[in-house]
Parts: structure tokens; sequence; C-alpha cells
């Protein structure tokens, strides 16, 4: 793993080694994929403003996120069924989170169920992602699952009335390979359900559109674990989140995969973070997170943690647990040294003052 030197050739490596099909699926956007190039050129828009002899004689990485102790405030995304990625998937992920100190989010669209992922990470701190559906007594299960099984938290993903369509997947006619399945669900017999276009329909299917901010208030009164709401991209949102439970806000655009033409998440992330400033919730966000001056410019911003989903996927392709693993050191050591050379040692120390976005600077 040593001779991968950044996230990006972890990437290339990932993408020539998968099929087409799979390939085109964990990389590809919504429509015509504005939204996706966005998440990561929002990042280059913005300025880290370094401090200079600071005297600084140690460097912090570690900070604490829903009480939980981390090593450093990078987590690892849901990404669905990542057997196609390798054998094992979602638990070998989960054991290069554990081995790293991180939180990893399990999708509930994957192709290891939330025991087996349980049982591969015990000591990891872990959260499950799902969604509400129009059976709330099958929502009902997978929380009560998640609970029995040790999870942490429950990410619930609010921007998804629907499964947007992807070009690629049409195209490609994507299908879950015939060997695997979605562990968490009892699917139709017929194997066409999980076709092309079908995989969204049969999820889609699922899902309740009539659901209002009443029905985190459900989830809520039925669960004692803390829930974060995943696909923020308003503050009025955020807002609305926090006053129906929520204790945190996950601010993301479900990595560019629903509505092209919807904000990087970078760019959003300072107005929910005032929206919700005078309320005990915290503050994360995913989307074009692969550098460590990303990590660094979003807690600037004002981010509690980031997330990173399909660098975990490269890392999982090219090197099961180790090529994770490989992923997150990559992250966590330019962290360190953007940590150290902007002259501030430790998280607390990175405020909005770091970051400047380049319209601030005059143009010679």
């Amino acid at each position: 793993m040593d001779k991968y030197i950044s996230v990006k050739e972890l990437e290339d490596a990932a993408l020539a080694s998968l099929p087409k099909a799979i390939r085109e699926y964990y990389k590809s956007g919504a429509a015509e994929e504005y939204t996706l190039a966005e998440n990561r050129r929002a990042f280059q828009r913005l300025r880290i403003r370094p401090k200079c002899l600071v005297g600084w004689t140690y460097c912090d990485l570690s900070t604490t996120v829903l009480g939980e102790k981390v090593t450093m405030p990078v987590g690892i995304s849901p990404t669905a069924m990542q057997r196609m990625a390798h054998p094992d998937g979602e638990t070998v992920n989960v054991k290069a989170a554990e081995a790293e100190g991180v939180i990893y989010i399990l999708s509930i669209i994957s192709t290891s169920s939330l025991e087996e992922v349980a049982q591969a990470a015990p000591n990891a701190i872990k959260w499950l992602q799902l969604y509400i559906y129009k059976d709330r007594e099958m929502t009902r299960k997978f929380v009560s699952r998640a609970e029995q099984a040790g999870y942490k938290a429950l990410v619930l993903t609010v921007d998804t009335p629907v499964f947007a369509t992807r070009r690629s997947d049409v195209r490609n006619n994507f299908a879950l390979p015939s060997h695997l399945r979605l562990a968490n669900f009892n699917l139709p017999p017929k194997k066409d359900s999980v076709k092309g276009g079908g995989l969204a329909t049969y999820m889609t299917n699922t899902f309740d559109k009539s659901l209002t901010w009443e029905g985190i208030r459900w989830l809520k009164s039925i669960t004692k674990l803390p829930i974060v709401a995943k696909g923020i991209l308003r503050g009025d949102d955020a807002v609305k989140a926090v006053e129906a439970g929520c204790a945190g806000i996950l601010v993301s655009n479900h990595g560019a995969r629903q509505l092209d033409g919807v904000p990087a998440t970078i760019e959003v992330l300072p107005e929910i973070v005032d929206a919700v400033k005078n309320y005990n919730v915290e503050v994360y966000m995913d989307g074009g997170v692969t550098l460590g001056t990303d990590v660094y410019k979003a807690l600037a911003l004002g981010a509690k943690m980031v997330f990173v989903g399909r660098p975990a996927l490269w890392g999982l392709t090219v090197g099961g647990k180790e090529g994770v693993q490989r992923m997150l050191n990559l992250l966590r050591d330019e962290f360190e040294y953007t940590l150290q050379i902007a002259g501030t040692p430790t998280v607390a120390d990175i405020k909005k003052d770091m970051v400047l976005h380049e319209s601030a600077y005059c143009r010679l």
C-alpha cells in the first residue's frame, strides 16, 4: 500500500480494476454531474491563511463526536453494496475504521447485514444509515436491530423521496451481481427487481414520499439513540431537523447522486452552521473530501468532522482493510501537516478566520 501516496492514486487504481458497470455505479453522479464536479472545485476556491511563529510544541488531531472520542475528525460515509468492491465489503471497511479509531456509518443498502458488520468490529464506533419507510414496522425493526447490535447513532437520510436516475446505471443495465444480496432486506424472488433501473424502483417503492418532519419525531419516540439528519442543504431545514429532535446534521448532497445543480456541500456549510449556532447540535459534512486540506477547510467553516464515502471504496477495492487504512492514513498525515504549517496545533485552534474564499483576494 505504501506506493499509493494520495487518495487520487487509490482512486485511479480502483477505477482501473473494477468492472465497467460497478466502476460507473460507484463514481457517477446525477444527470450532467455538475454538482459532482463542484463538490471538488468548491474546495479549490478556498484559501488557507496560515499563522507563523505560534510556538506550538505538540499536535492533536483527536476530537469528540456525540460523546465518543475519535482519533481525527474524519469518518467513513455510508455507501451501498460494498462487496462489489471487495469480497468482504463492509466487514473489512468497518475493521479499518476500528483500527484507525474513526466512525463508520453503515448503509442500510449493504451487502453485509448490520449484525455481520457489528460482529466484525465490535469495538468500532458504528452508526447506521437508514430511511423511514411506508411500512413503519420495517423501520422499527431496523432500529431495534441496530440497538441490539451496539450501533451508537442513527443517520436518517432525508433527501431521498425517490432515488434519482443515474444515466450510467441505465445505460449499463446495472445489476447487483447474482452472488450478492441486499443483506438487510428480504428481496422479492425475481432477480430482475434489482436490475438496471429496477434497484432504484424497488427501493423507491418502499420510501414514504409523504414524510414530513413529524417522521423524525416519530423516530425519536422509538429509540434512545441520537439521530443525525443526512442530506440537509438549507439553514431553515437544519433548524427544523434540530427542533424535531436531531442531535446532528450531516450536510450532504448524497455524493451529488440525487439532484444535479444543488450547491457543493462546502459552499452551503457556513449557512447551516450559522442557522443552528444557538442549538445544542453538531454539524458534519461529506462530499468532495479527498485531501487533508479539505478536512481543514471544512472544520474552519464550522464542521465538527467530515465523512468520506468514495475514497473508502477506492481503498477497499485496491487493498481491502489495508487499503482503507492507507486512505485514512493519507488523510491523517495531510491533515496533521496542515495543522502544523497553518499554526493551529489542535482541532480546537481551527477558527473561521483561517480560511477565505478566493474572491477575497485582489486579482492582479
